[in-house]
């Protein structure tokens, strides 16, 4: 790589995972393009910031006439997955095809179903749901472009994030309850374990298999730190914020069925129940052997959850 020509990162997306990639790649003095379909309200301090639509691969063209690394990190609207994955998958593909990028994909665990745990990455994308059919379809029409030869991709997949917001199911929906003593009711059984993923670490992984040959051709998982069941992990939030302890429940189906009607992120979410049903555990051993990556302290990353409320309220 010339000096005249440094490796150009492409960030797609500026969610959870894409804040933190273009942020940590900038840290490490790469040159960074964050793509979004509108302007950024909070840019990304020493990124380029650039508005367009992936389905205008001209326009991508003119904007963006240089790639080497695509890291996919967007995020429709939960309810419009089903609909909006497989035109976005077909226009990344042929960004990544059209620049010669490696594309590197966050995705998450919904693919493999109602798989038993522990889950690891050469098992089959068996889901029948629609946002898990979404997501597994994306990456098998990725490979198969991956093994013609005409792109070279890596995806990793995530646990259930544990971040603020109101698609994590820690997030806004928890975080202020427990902080100011009020009870808390969550989708799904609230004693099983399970596995969580903070987001700093789904760009850690991104970007490591990404410029890193050894990562290219497969999906690896996120690290993750021990299962904790949803009580726990209300719990450990109310800990780690020195207040009491608040009561947790499982959210009745009865009033599952209603929010449903009313929400269609909950509608949605109902189908990823079987999650919690049963222990849902995931192996990740295989990137911490390879990379040398580690999941972020549990206690470490429910503090920076904690904080964010604290200091930013809901």
């Amino acid at each position: 790589m010339s000096a005249t020509h440094p490796k150009q990162h492409v960030v797609i997306g500026l969610g959870n995972v894409g804040r933190h990639v273009a942020e940590q790649l900038v840290e490490e003095n790469r040159s960074v393009i964050v793509l979004t379909r509108s302007p950024a309200t909070q840019p990304v301090r020493g990124a380029t910031h650039v508005t367009g639509s992936l389905h205008d691969l001209r326009g991508l063209w003119r904007s963006i006439p240089h790639a080497d690394v695509i890291y996919n990190c967007a995020n429709p609207p939960y309810a419009q997955w089903s609909r909006q994955w497989p035109p976005l998958t077909r226009a990344v593909n042929a960004f990544a095809q059209s620049t010669g990028a490696v594309l590197a994909t966050a995705s998450n665990l919904y693919g493999y179903g109602a798989a038993a745990s522990p889950l690891r990455e050469d098992l089959a994308l068996r889901a029948t749901f629609r946002n898990g059919r979404a997501r597994a379809d994306s990456w098998i029409e990725t490979m198969q472009l991956h093994r013609k030869g005409l792109l070279r991709a890596v995806e990793v997949r995530a646990a259930d994030f544990v971040c603020p917001g109101d698609q994590s199911r820690m997030g806004d929906r928890v975080v202020p309850r427990v902080l100011s003593g009020k009870s808390v009711q969550l989708l799904g059984d609230v004693t099983t374990e399970h596995s969580w993923a903070f987001p700093v670490d789904v760009a850690r992984s991104l970007i490591a298999v990404a410029n890193d040959t050894r990562g290219y051709g497969r999906a690896w998982h996120v690290p993750v730190n021990p299962p904790r069941t949803q009580t726990q992990v209300v719990n450990d939030i109310a800990d780690v914020a020195g207040v009491d302890h608040v009561k947790v429940s499982a959210l009745p189906r009865a009033l599952q069925n209603l929010a449903g009607m009313m929400n269609p992120v909950v509608r949605e979410l109902r189908e990823t129940d079987f999650q919690f049903a049963k222990p849902f555990i995931v192996d990740s051993s295989a990137i911490t052997s390879t990379f040398g990556i580690d999941p972020t302290p549990w206690a470490r990353g429910l503090q920076d959850l904690v904080t964010h409320y604290e200091v930013n309220g809901r």
